[in-house]
């Protein structure tokens, strides 16, 4: 029987919390509720206070960014291309981001302005395949998806040739960005103001997100204009993207399977599904970097190792279900 939408949302919310103290506790130092709250609250110059409040909270608040980003992106793009498989890179942002980071790297460049590169990539990427698919024709998910492929294909090649040729000494820097890791993250308040910028601009076209849903024939009998619908939904889904990617490097199937475990729940309705995606997504990506960061502390694993880990056994098996329904 479905929960009523209150419930489900104020559930993930304190999932979300517990999941923030868990990843604030937990790490080659272990460390109490208590100290964490001291150095949170009343910092006194402590190891502690160190720990957290310059390596795990920025780290911690990056993953729970980052994982609702991508959540909602996801959800926006399985609408716009109308596809279930289809997730936040599926069209070649985060290999434009890619290629521009990794170039970075190959000049020696670090910290904000690797970040500026990777967001400049990810930008370069949108505007591609935005003005390749429409060209001079109609704009549609269709041609969206199969221009959003091929150049995701290009941007993998540009990525293996950048590798080839990259010395030894930026190699492991250059694969850990590429497999999704929150080592990178900063303290910085844009990516908070993308995600709730971004999620109530998607709240506000909830109603017609479901009516999209049902195929753009139907919307296009109700008065929606899907042509401009699509479009807004490019430019949100990918700005997501962009910064998600910007943030963490490639994390994989956080935007292609959260949205499938909410609609799993019973709830398809945009108005709740993107909210509690947000909440879900940012739950599960902090819990995997905390086990990235201890399961062989002090060594650490790319977070996006253990996504794809829990990922793709989990949409088997949403897969499997499916089947049999």
């Amino acid at each position: 029987m479905t929960r009523t939408p209150g419930f489900l949302l104020l559930s993930l919310l304190l999932l979300s919390l517990v999941s923030l103290a868990i990843s604030l506790t937990h790490g080659s130092m272990a460390l109490d509720v208590g100290q964490v709250w001291a150095a949170l609250w009343a910092p006194d110059g402590s190891t502690a206070t160190q720990l957290v409040r310059e390596l795990r909270l920025p780290r911690s608040l990056a993953a729970l960014t980052t994982g609702a980003l991508l959540a909602v992106a996801g959800c926006l793009m399985q609408v716009l291309v109308r596809n279930p498989l289809a997730d936040p890179y599926i069209l070649g942002i985060s290999g434009g981001a890619s290629v521009a980071a990794l170039l970075a790297m190959l000049a020696g460049v670090s910290g904000n302005l690797l970040t500026g590169s990777a967001f400049v990539g990810a930008l370069v990427a949108m505007l591609l395949v935005f003005v390749l698919s429409r060209g001079h024709g109609q704009w549609n998910s269709n041609r969206l998806l199969l221009t959003g492929v091929v150049l995701a294909a290009g941007w993998g090649a540009a990525i293996g040739f950048i590798l080839n040729l990259s010395p030894d000494s930026s190699l492991q820097r250059m694969m850990f960005w590429l497999m999704g890791d929150l080592g990178f993250a900063r303290a910085n308040a844009l990516p908070t103001i993308v995600l709730l910028v971004g999620l109530l601009a998607s709240l506000l076209l909830a109603r017609q997100l479901n009516v999209l849903t049902r195929g753009e024939l139907v919307a296009g009998s109700l008065g929606i204009r899907t042509e401009t619908l699509h479009l807004i939904i490019y430019v949100i889904a990918s700005l997501l993207t962009a910064t998600a990617v910007t943030q963490a490097g490639s994390i994989g199937f956080v935007g292609l399977v959260i949205p499938h475990l909410i609609r799993l729940l019973g709830y398809h309705d945009h108005r709740i599904l993107l909210p509690a995606a947000a909440l879900l997504g940012a739950s599960l990506l902090l819990l995997a970097d905390t086990v990235a960061r201890t399961l062989l502390a002090p060594q650490q694993l790319p977070v996006g190792i253990l996504t794809a880990f829990i990922g793709v056994p989990l949409f088997l098996y949403l897969l499997y279900r499916g089947s049999r329904q």
